[in-house]
């Protein structure tokens, strides 16, 4: 390996665009399709290192913008980094920044120059340049790194479901209509490129952080063909699809993400942020995406759903009350392999006991993880429909029972 990063294609699917590859870094490899779960802040909420890797997860995420509040990126880099921080020993990806943007419009302003941001510790003024973004990242010291941009809503701001977030993002964007919006997504994807030609004149670790470029545009197809355009002519390792399921339909992000996937440069990794439920995630692996990340396997463990191959089943459920039965018959996870049934999962949640979150959240994280073993399959032997049939919950719209 070269560099921070080396990326090797092993198959592609004659079905289509899907292909199985190996990403190397400097702290070993994954295989790709690969899910990452989300540690925002260097942990995955209850679930210790050693129970994360025994999922099958091979690359986690962390948060630059959370770790930097606290405890700060310099001391962690005292610490040796993240790696050595949460005693991770494998491949870490960090999220730049840009996303709390978007998802923290109310306690925030934005401007040429980067973000001001009202700490969500004690409220002092922060403020987030792209070169700033670099440097927490570096500190950091994970193995991938994003680029700081610009994430506006891929809808009117009036739309979105979050009612804390539409009446910030209204209030920052105003209530815009059609046209109105096109200017915010032309500004944000302009912004975007300017941002990330300042990151990589800042980033000062090339030769062990791999840097990512992240496309924006919303839905708009030719926005998104703009920004391929801008990003690429950015030589870097890998690139990012950013801005998706930040409001729209699924069918909205597969064709957004079918569209862009095919323009970026076939040879290195392309990261789908954010993203998502089984299904999306499968769509998008046919259109040619590599690397995910998502936080609904452990939230929604924390919040007593499970994720099975038929389904998300609601664990508060008073059906479940005298449900022996694991999660999911022939499951490998350590829940299940250690028998933890379903009634004694509910007596947890109901009890407010801690554990009941951690078990799940192994067993979502592990159900995640078996869906890439099972893609990476299906890629390899040519087969995509003995993927749709083991996975009746593709066929579904994402719900609990």
């Amino acid at each position: 390996m070269s560099g921070p990063l080396s990326f090797t294609i092993h198959n592609k699917s004659s079905e289509n665009a899907a292909r199985t590859g190996v990403v190397e870094t400097c702290h070993g490899s994954f295989q790709t399709p690969a899910f990452m779960p989300v540690g925002t802040k260097a942990t995955i909420k209850g679930v210790t290192p050693d129970l994360i890797a025994s999922t099958g997860s091979e690359i986690i995420l962390n948060n630059a913008y959370h770790l930097m509040l606290r405890p700060g990126d310099e001391m962690i880099a005292k610490f040796g980094g993240v790696h050595e921080f949460m005693k991770w020993s494998g491949p870490i990806l960090t999220d730049s920044g840009g996303y709390q943007a978007w998802s923290m419009a109310d306690i925030n302003t934005i401007d040429e120059d980067g973000v001001t941001f009202k700490s969500i510790i004690d409220g002092s003024k922060i403020r987030v340049t792209p070169e700033r973004s670099i440097e927490i990242q570096n500190n950091l010291g994970a193995d991938i790194i994003m680029a700081f941009d610009d994430c506006p809503s891929s809808i009117a701001p009036q739309s979105q479901h979050l009612e804390r977030r539409r009446h910030a993002l209204t209030v920052r964007d105003g209530a815009l209509n059609e046209d109105e919006h096109h200017k915010r997504l032309l500004q944000s994807l302009d912004r975007t490129a300017r941002w990330l030609e300042r990151c990589d004149k800042a980033h000062q670790k090339k030769d062990v952080q791999a840097l990512f470029g992240i496309v924006q545009g919303g839905t708009n197809l030719d926005l998104r063909s703009r920004s391929v355009e801008q990003v690429c002519s950015v030589d870097l390792p890998g690139y990012a699809i950013g801005g998706v399921a930040v409001g729209e339909s699924p069918n909205a992000i597969a064709e957004v993400v079918k569209y862009t996937a095919s323009l970026l440069p076939e040879e290195k990794p392309r990261y789908l942020m954010g993203v998502g439920y089984e299904r999306d995630i499968v769509s998008a692996v046919a259109a040619g995406i590599d690397m995910f990340d998502c936080v609904l396997p452990s939230r929604n463990g924390r919040n007593a759903h499970a994720f099975t191959r038929n389904g998300q089943i609601h664990l508060r459920n008073a059906r479940f009350k005298e449900d022996m039965s694991v999660l999911e018959e022939g499951c490998t996870c350590y829940t299940c392999a250690h028998g933890h049934g379903r009634a004694y999962l509910r007596h947890l949640y109901m009890s407010k006991e801690m554990l009941g979150g951690i078990l799940v959240s192994i067993h979502n994280i592990h159900h995640f993880q078996s869906l890439m073993v099972d893609i990476r399959a299906a890629i390899s032997e040519n087969n995509w429909s003995w993927l749709i049939s083991r996975w009746p919950c593709l066929q579904q719209t994402p719900a609990t029972t």
